[in-house]
């Protein structure tokens, strides 16, 4: 095969998913690892990087959900054509008989309408290119692929990329126990990178539910890469897949995870439910049995001081009415304002009419989205 066959080969540009109002934090992480000619997109952000820097980047990134690099760019009117371009490339690069693949497709503004149907004419361009080769069929596997290829058409032209990630980036590895409408952790990550917090003062979540913020605050203090956990990357089937270069990047990277100071991560909720899930999870981390958490009502608690508190209270979806968030969210902006003086507040709302509920005006409010909620982050310095 000629070197450079691909787009992300000839380019060295890169695409990266994002939720709604993540953009700025995503591109400042970027920039920190090392990616250069960063541009924002739709719905994600382009940038380029060498293969060393691509491999850290998928590695820590804690902001993206997913990594794209593109093979492929074209006009596609219809599904003939997209099947038909889809067997030039030649799968054997990607794939053997042996391994699994996937793809995620999504389609707007388009001649093809419908995004599964077109997920349905690549597998089958790329499953037929097989059995024409081999007489046999690579299998698929929605659920853990060892290759999963995206498939992008907006206004009639189409992407086919590899997802780096192998699958959402979110998807970090520590969560296996959840409560109800819990937080993504990339959005966990942005309100974090957002806080500013950098372990100079102890930070504390009363509402801490599954813990994915508290988790998240140990992997930003101590160093560890957002996909330590992880078992497959998608990168690892790309032909010029340099697996001594991504040795040396993991290396270095585990080699800079530092320990946890005692106390200075910490949570509470009245849910038992909730604190058994947090146990379970921070177990997966290194260090995590230091993330301390308890059973009580934030109503008894004693008072912080000189606290960074980051919180996502619960709203309507946890408490399944939103007059009880509003009741709830009162007497939280009365306990922020008698007992934690010297703090800092950063509160996640669910729904931006809640934040109003909480009596205390925001020094700046930033909308982020997530898993189809259109939620804001708020600050508040608590005097």
């Amino acid at each position: 095969m000629s070197n450079k066959k691909y787009l992300y080969q000839k380019t060295n540009h890169f695409f990266g998913q994002l939720a709604s109002g993540t953009e700025k934090c995503g591109m400042a992480e970027l920039k920190e690892l090392g990616a250069t000619n960063i541009k924002p997109g739709y719905l994600g952000v382009y940038f380029c990087a060498n293969q060393r820097t691509l491999y850290e980047i998928v590695y820590r990134t804690r902001i993206f959900s997913r990594l794209l690099a593109p093979l492929i760019v074209f006009d596609c009117h219809s599904d003939k054509y997209l099947y038909k371009t889809a067997q030039n490339i030649d799968w054997s690069d990607f794939l053997t008989l042996t391994k699994t693949f996937a793809v995620t497709s999504n389609v707007a503004d388009s001649n093809i309408r419908h995004s599964q149907y077109a997920g349905l004419v690549l597998k089958d361009a790329i499953v037929d290119q097989f059995r024409d080769k081999t007489g046999e069929r690579p299998n698929v596997d929605t659920r853990n692929p060892d290759l999963l290829i995206n498939l992008y058409i907006h206004e009639n032209k189409a992407r086919i990329s590899v997802d780096l990630g192998g699958g959402s980036l979110h998807k970090r590895g520590y969560r296996t126990e959840t409560v109800e409408a819990p937080m993504q952790e990339t959005l966990a990550a942005s309100i974090l990178r957002l806080s500013e917090w950098n372990g100079e003062r102890p930070l504390y979540d009363p509402f801490c539910g599954s813990g994915t913020l508290l988790c998240e605050a140990l992997m930003k203090q101590c160093n560890v890469p957002a996909a330590y956990l992880r078992k497959k990357f998608g990168f690892l089937r790309l032909p010029d897949f340099d697996a001594a270069v991504w040795n040396q990047v993991k290396t270095k990277a585990n080699s800079e995870i530092s320990e946890l100071a005692d106390g200075l991560i910490k949570g509470s909720d009245i849910s038992a439910d909730a604190l058994k899930a947090v146990r379970t999870n921070r177990v997966a981390l290194p260090d995590g049995g230091k993330i301390k958490v308890r059973r009580i009502d934030f109503q008894s608690l004693e008072g912080l001081q000189n606290t960074t508190i980051v919180t996502n209270p619960p709203y309507g979806i946890r408490l399944g009415d939103t007059e009880d968030a509003a009741a709830l969210l009162k007497e939280f902006g009365d306990y922020l304002k008698q007992k934690c003086t010297g703090c800092t507040a950063f509160i996640y709302y669910g729904e931006v009419s809640l934040v109003k509920k909480l009596g205390l005006k925001p020094d700046w409010k930033q909308p982020l989205r997530s898993g189809g909620l259109d939620g804001f982050l708020c600050k508040y310095e608590l005097y």
